[in-house]
């Protein structure tokens, strides 16, 4: 892709996506929603995982507020790509089968806050400053954060902190499990190099069938998720990946390190 507000690589088995609208703190416009579900589908096929970034140092603080006023003009046609094109892109990330992992550092705001909720894993830096705070300036969340943050962090802290617009750092974001891991300033780059590579080096099959799994029994009773683990277990079980994998803890005689 030669797309230049979404900027695609390929590193290995490794698929990297960058917001490139660094003058602009990455801000979200009609054409960076949409790009950014083309790279999505455009590296689900060719990565063993996605890695999401913002470029030089912020995440992205939204959506673009001067396009918004210019839309605006146009009425509720005019507006709805905007929301749709970036709402479908964080939809994608729940039906792709690789990993997509949000690296958040700098600003993650509105927008850039729901795209980071919506990715599957969340490494942080812990002085990032991150909110929804669509409230702020008279808005309502559009990208998702009104239906994800209860989903993750429960209804008091969704309502308390949409409804306040209150900032919060890298370091809570993961006190509420909204990210996976924070890493000090110093740490975070080697510490986002190392978790990539370890999610990276292992089974792309059994990967996707976990996530599909966590995902699908978000959507059921307990009971119907379990049934539907179990008859996904053995039909990997038997096949050849689970093979490679069984063959290979026990030829290094059940070392699991």
């Amino acid at each position: 892709m030669t797309a230049d507000v979404v900027t695609v690589d390929v590193d290995g088995v490794v698929g990297y996506i960058t917001l490139n609208r660094p003058d602009a703190m990455n801000a979200i416009t009609v054409e960076l929603g949409r790009k950014l579900e083309l790279a999505l589908l455009d590296l689900a096929s060719k990565a063993n995982v996605i890695v999401i970034r913002g470029a030089e140092g912020n995440f992205s603080v939204g959506g673009d507020f001067r396009e918004l006023e210019r839309l605006r003009a146009g009425g509720a046609a005019a507006l709805r790509p905007l929301f749709e094109n970036f709402a479908r892109a964080c939809s994608r990330i729940e039906t792709i089968e690789i990993p997509v992992i949000a690296v958040v550092e700098g600003y993650a705001m509105a927008g850039g806050f729901e795209l980071m909720l919506a990715c599957d894993i969340t490494l942080v830096r812990s002085d990032a400053k991150l909110a929804d705070n669509h409230a702020n300036f008279g808005q309502v969340p559009g990208g998702g954060s009104s239906q994800r943050l209860p989903r993750l962090a429960g209804r008091q802290r969704a309502l308390g902190h949409i409804l306040s617009g209150e900032r919060m750092s890298g370091a809570q974001a993961e006190q509420w499990g909204l990210a996976y891991r924070s890493f000090t300033p110093r740490d975070f780059e080697d510490g986002v190099k190392a978790y990539i590579e370890r999610i990276a080096g292992l089974d792309r099959l059994a990967l996707a069938k976990s996530k599909r799994l966590v995902y699908a029994g978000l959507s059921m009773p307990l009971n119907n998720g379990i049934a539907m683990e179990l008859t996904t277990v053995i039909d990997h079980v038997v096949g050849d990946s689970a093979g490679a994998g069984i063959a290979t803890f026990t030829q290094t005689k059940g070392d699991a390190s």
